[in-house]
């Protein structure tokens, strides 16, 4: 059994004392400092700790002196006054008093989930008014990018620095606890993402009183690994998921980039801890972003991956590009779909384009443990102007992806403002200082130099600034469009898959397992998948130009969806150019 108990940060006790405890194993000495000034000095308890209890209650305002000159927030910090460079607050969490407190989650085979921005959609609050037209749409679980506090107004999340803080420019703790809870009281499950991976470059004060937070002998590309070797370092990490968790009952987190990550064995600890916490009784989704395609943690407390394989490969096929890392798709791609479709994962040991062996083997593994999607904050904004699909793909076969998209037995994942047909693109931003901002600048434009179309350095300054307010304020999703009668149209096509998924699919998918694949031509395939009850699911897809020939449908075979299909004949084994067509055949 894994230790439930939480040992970083301020912690309010009953009484209303509040026991502060730092782990800082190369300081002399530790005290609370407050807002007036005053001090109390932490004792001393072996290991690097220093704690004590201290007659100071909910909302004191306090950071910590190390050594009598370095001032620094609290590291596991439960809110922040004034960004991460300011004063701690200590929260009461059972100060929220929950609506809905029965709420136990949704079956992971249920999810359809929905990522989204909270600073570019206005805080916390303006994301709660959003939630009954998310649920109208389809969607049963928003998606929150990082909350951790992070340094200036504007920030993607992954800069974050006080993981345990929810960013203040969002709003305050308790804003998040309502939007949750009225996500629950709609049935609608909440996800965030949270970055265990490294730390952001500003606001980090670690490395100067507990360099063994870092193993300075392995390096990442946002500097030193975090050294999860360190059980204290294990446990600050945990300590924030079940934060999470409990705290403010999320029904799932999303690990970013745990390919950074060494020490596998500690993310097996995370998600036995997090099980654990949450008990039998309640449903607890746990998903990676795994660029090494590995299945071992997929066995070992894990329901899914992200496939960045399976959007690789269709965002190739709908747009032709071929730079970059979709030059591992560039070749054999409607083969690669196929393999996604009938496999998870397409590289599954294979050499990627620089030599490295990718993956594992996954075709064992359900249609569940996958999520796919054609956008997601990735895929848009780490594009030098972040276009979206709608302004790179032809209409007719995008809806042909979509579908695939929605109605396959991958767990579906959309990006904000997808759902219309958003051509507003989504970019790369940030508020760092002058100095931080401007190396960002630079090195994100020099990310660019392997495609051609950058190659001349006039060009690639035409790249978006991060830091510039306009990069922010640009990618903010103009709702207004919504109502025009094309972007109707779309959210009425997201609908209608949506509603057919939850019809039909749905409750079939636990024990859902594929069954064959096969290219019909170039840019066509035909997939089988054989759902939990016996029925037989089979999605024929083609985004060329040109109609091909498919396999007869089964005598027996329901046409559950069609879009730009002639069903005469498609039921003479005719698949129309841009297309799709999904049967399914009830069990015997």
């Amino acid at each position: 059994m894994f230790p439930l108990t939480r040992s970083h940060g301020a912690l309010l006790e009953e009484d209303g004392t509040t026991r502060f405890a730092l782990w800082a194993p190369d300081a002399g000495s530790v005290e609370v400092e407050l807002a007036d000034g005053s001090r109390h000095p932490l004792r001393a308890h072996g290991e690097g700790w220093y704690c004590s209890r201290l007659p100071l209650g909910a909302g004191t305002v306090y950071r910590y002196l190390i050594d009598g000159h370095l001032r620094v927030p609290d590291p596991a910090s439960r809110a922040q006054e004034d960004g991460p460079h300011g004063f701690s607050r200590v929260v009461d969490p059972k100060a929220y008093r929950w609506r809905h407190a029965d709420w136990r989650g949704r079956p992971w085979h249920e999810a359809v989930i929905y990522e989204l921005h909270v600073g570019l959609l206005g805080g916390f609050d303006r994301v709660e008014a959003l939630l009954p037209g998310l649920k109208e749409l389809g969607v049963t679980a928003i998606e929150l990018m990082p909350l951790g506090e992070f340094p200036g107004a504007r920030n993607w999340g992954y800069d974050g620095v006080l993981p345990f803080a929810p960013d203040s420019s969002y709003g305050p703790p308790e804003a998040l606890k309502r939007l949750i809870d009225s996500a629950h009281g709609l049935g609608l499950m909440v996800f965030i993402d949270v970055v265990y991976n490294h730390f952001g470059p500003d606001g980090n004060y670690l490395g100067q009183y507990a360099g063994a937070f870092f193993n300075r002998e392995r390096k990442t590309p946002w500097g030193p690994a975090i050294d999860f070797r360190q059980v204290q370092v294990r446990d600050f990490f945990c300590e924030n998921a079940l934060m999470w968790v409990l705290d403010y009952r999320v029904d799932g987190l999303r690990f970013d980039a745990v390919h950074a990550i060494t020490e596998k064995d500690f993310l097996v600890e995370m998600a036995g801890r997090l099980r654990a916490a949450a008990g039998k009784g309640r449903h607890l989704h746990l998903v990676l972003e795994n660029e090494d395609n590995d299945v071992d943690l997929l066995e070992k407390g894990y329901d899914a991956q992200w496939n960045d394989d399976g959007h690789n490969v269709l965002h190739a096929l709908l747009t032709g590009e071929r730079e970059g890392y979709y030059a591992d798709f560039a070749t054999e791609t409607t083969s690669k779909l196929a393999r996604c479709l009938g496999e998870g994962f397409v590289y599954q040991g294979e050499s990627t384009r620089r030599g490295h062996l990718r993956g594992q083997s996954s075709a064992h593994l359900p249609p569940t443990a996958f999520v796919l999607f054609l956008q997601n904050h990735d895929q848009v904004g780490n594009r030098a102007f972040g276009e979206r699909l709608a302004s790179l793909a032809e209409p007719d076969e995008l809806k042909a992806a979509t579908a695939l998209l929605l109605l396959s037995p991958m767990i579906p994942l959309l990006f904000m403002g997808e759902e219309w047909g958003s051509r507003q693109p989504f970019l790369f931003f940030t508020s760092h200082n002058e100095e931080l901002g401007r190396a960002v600048r630079d090195g994100r434009r020099n990310e660019f130099r392997e495609f051609a179309v950058f190659a001349d350095e006039q060009i690639r300054r035409s790249i978006p600034d991060p830091n510039a307010l306009g990069t922010f304020t640009g990618s903010i999703p103009d709702c207004a469009t919504c109502t025009e009668p094309g972007q109707q149209a779309w959210r009425v096509y997201y609908r209608r898959l949506l509603e057919l998924r939850h019809a039909q699919l749905v409750p079939r998918l636990p024990g859902s397992q594929a069954i064959g694949t096969r290219v019909l031509e170039e840019k066509a395939v035909s997939a089988s998948w054989r759902l939990g009850d016996g029925s037989l699911l089979r999605i024929d897809l083609n985004l060329a130009s040109a109609p091909v020939r498919a396999p007869l449908p089964h005598d027996g075979a329901r046409v559950i969806f069609s879009n730009r299909m002639d069903l005469d004949d498609y039921r003479q084994g005719l698949l129309a150019p841009r297309s799709v067509a999904v049967t399914l055949e009830d069990s015997a």
